[in-house]
């Protein structure tokens, strides 16, 4: 993918990353979201079997939004995770996809048997 970002813009107070990108795409990505579906080890694992199930951030924020390279940034969430990069294909891929990760994300906490408070 040869598209980038041309800008990102936190939104601290309504909790959402602001993505545009040189194709005209433009993207507003919950820090929920963001931090649930994040691409560390921690949260998709090892293995195409091995994503674990992060319930409890729906007031999640980003605290910081530090530059990796021309290819990615890495996301400081409030709660201490900071592991992964947000490349910017996973960033697309995020926003592009956002509506039927997040069903499938409510199904599998439906499925745990988790309610989401907010």
């Amino acid at each position: 993918m040869n598209t980038h970002p041309t800008e990102i813009k936190l939104h601290q107070a309504s909790r959402v990353l602001e993505v545009a990108f040189d194709d005209g795409a433009h993207f507003q990505l919950p820090c929920e979201y963001l931090r649930v579906f994040s691409p560390s080890a921690e949260v998709r694992g090892h293995g195409p079997d091995s994503a674990t199930l992060v319930t409890g951030k729906e007031t999640v924020n980003i605290s910081a939004i530090e530059p990796v390279g021309h290819y990615a940034v890495k996301l400081v969430f409030d709660d201490g995770h900071s592991t992964g990069l947000y490349s910017w294909s996973i960033l697309y891929d995020l926003g592009a996809n956002q509506e039927r990760n997040w069903q499938d994300y409510l199904r599998r906490l439906a499925e745990a048997g988790h309610q989401r408070p907010i």
